[in-house]
């Protein structure tokens, strides 16, 4: 699109309807922050800047993957989601609609789904690490979207030029289903199970894929499974326009499989070595009853293992490395780094941060590249952030773990590789910040906070660094309990913790404004990082 502000007029020229939509958000950052508010003030002199501007997309493929199987969203908030990322020119929502935690889309012909398998009980806390849910507990949160709601996301979404990329995850990731249906289960003894509540059902200890604790897989040798899915795909296919579905295939547990006989007696038959090789097989079958609907396959990179199934596309999301190898065979991907691109990680330290397992600062976010070193571009369709949903509760903890990292994303896919800069990205973002504070847009300012460096010196006294990812700002900290603020001493150089003192407290400010959060550090937690040599990040 090609948009004109002049004195006495504003103009918008493009080759597509959809540049027209992307000039007009362009030309609403151009107004004041006031546009935002739900009731702007009527005081305000309406003006904006008399500009020139060519502007097109890098990439076809701008996405965000909104998680609605671990917790379940509304119509109204998954609608919300997209008006949030229609600003910043996403032009694709990917829905999880399925996992151990929930099934969330009505198929018609297998009640079950969306009877049994939408429902588990609502526990607050670390999720992941839940007792499991006693028989009197009841199971009433959740929910699903009818397919007429589906319809009405749908249409909704096209009017704002976003496609949506429904995803069902399977083989793993599939205890919902299971439940619902358990003669889809390898294993006996299905039919006791239960839609997960948060309690531990994988043992990570020995690395991915993890061991099953209990069998949350659909069963490769069993017919009954191919016809379940063709029925699902089938309803997929009409409820969804765009051209590819999504069918997950990561984290898939094999060690159920490994001790069934159906699946031993499906590797004889097909000659298959191996565990890699039977979810192969599986996904070969899948990727053909997708294509017998006149879709595309998409999954996760580990549909790579075993023997990638023709025509698939790969989303990579085990840093880039699945996707290399894809695009290198001649496949389609979609970069989605968890290094990069998870929305999920904490964005500053745990100490304040709600707590998962892995970092992703803002300004790592904003290096994003979709392309690799020695990659043909012309098989990156582009590139997505992704956002799991297991430690967020409702909406606004969702707008907070998406923004502002969705802008570097959203950056990193629309716009050329060699005009992005991290100090003029970030300058930009703090006038966005005020538009969100206008429209009432939860996000994070946790760019704002020190980054801790911690580490133990020869005489065992803890030396602690300190800087901060947003540029210009001044850190000021205090080692005697109390609240720090400009007044106190300013961060110039490595601190030493003196031997009696039971807690640093710091806080950043830019100039006379306090911008950071008052951070806590106990003596405790920083002997434990120094001792096992842990940073964040």
């Amino acid at each position: 699109y090609h948009l004109t502000v002049t004195p006495k007029q504003s103009v918008i020229k493009a080759n597509a309807a959809a540049g027209f939509f992307y000039g007009m958000q362009t030309l609403l950052q151009l107004f004041p922050k006031e546009i935002e508010a739900a009731l702007p003030p009527k005081n305000i002199k309406w003006q904006i800047p008399c500009v020139e501007i060519t502007d097109y997309p890098r990439f076809a493929w701008r996405g965000l993957m909104f998680d609605v199987a671990r917790h379940f969203f509304t119509v109204v908030e998954v609608k919300k989601y997209i008006d949030e990322m229609v600003r910043y020119k996403f032009n694709l929502l990917h829905l999880h609609l399925s996992d151990d935690e929930g099934w969330r889309i009505e198929i018609r012909g297998l009640p079950k789904l969306t009877e049994t398998g939408a429902w588990n009980v609502k526990k607050v806390g670390y999720f992941g690490t839940f007792s499991t849910p006693g028989p009197a507990e009841p199971r009433d949160y959740g929910g699903f979207y009818t397919q007429e709601d589906i319809r009405d996301i749908v249409k909704y979404a096209k009017q704002r030029f976003v496609n949506i990329l429904p995803e069902i995850d399977v083989p793993g990731h599939s205890l919902a289903a299971v439940v619902s249906y358990p003669d889809l289960s390898c294993t006996p003894g299905a039919d006791q199970y239960k839609v997960r509540s948060g309690e531990e059902i994988m043992d990570w200890s020995h690395g991915a894929p993890p061991l099953a604790l209990i069998d949350n897989t659909l069963c490769p040798a069993n017919e009954k499974v191919y016809t379940f899915l063709d029925t699902v795909i089938t309803q997929l296919a009409q409820l969804f326009p765009f051209e590819y579905i999504h069918m997950g295939g990561d984290e898939c547990p094999k060690n159920f499989w490994q001790k069934t006989d159906a699946i031993n007696t499906l590797m004889r038959k097909e000659g298959l070595k191996d565990m890699k090789e039977v979810q192969s097989y599986f996904e070969k079958r899948v990727e053909k009853i997708v294509e017998s609907k006149g879709k595309k396959f998409i999954g996760w990179d580990e549909i790579l293992e075993g023997g990638l199934a023709p025509n698939a596309a790969v989303m990579s999301w085990r840093g880039i490395k699945g996707g290399t190898e894809a695009a290198k065979m001649g496949h389609d991907v979609v970069m989605s780094p968890s290094t990069f691109a998870y929305l999920d990680f904490m964005q500053a330290d745990p100490v304040i941060e709600p707590r998962v397992y892995a970092s992703l600062h803002l300004n790592k976010a904003y290096q994003f590249e979709p392309v690799p070193d020695g990659v043909d571009a012309k098989f990156i369709k582009g590139g997505q952030a992704n956002l799991w949903t297991e430690q967020l509760y409702n909406m606004r903890a969702v707008e907070y773990m998406t923004w502002p990292r969705g802008w570097a994303i959203a950056e990193s896919v629309w716009s050329p590789k060699k005009l992005k800069n991290w100090d003029n990205f970030f300058q930009r973002a703090e006038k966005h910040f005020q538009r969100f504070d206008e429209a009432e847009i939860k996000y994070s300012r946790a760019a704002y906070d020190p980054v801790f460096n911690i580490s133990k010196q020869p005489d065992s006294t803890l030396k602690i660094t300190l800087k901060t990812e947003a540029p210009g700002l001044d850190i000021y900290y205090s080692f005697d309990n109390s609240f720090p603020d400009n007044f106190y001493p300013k961060y110039t150089s490595a601190l030493t913790f003196p031997k009696e003192a039971v807690m640093l407290k710091v806080i950043t400010y830019k100039g006379k404004t306090p911008v950071g959060r008052m951070i806590a550090m106990p003596v405790t937690e920083m002997k434990k990082r120094a001792d096992q040599k842990i940073n964040y990040p």
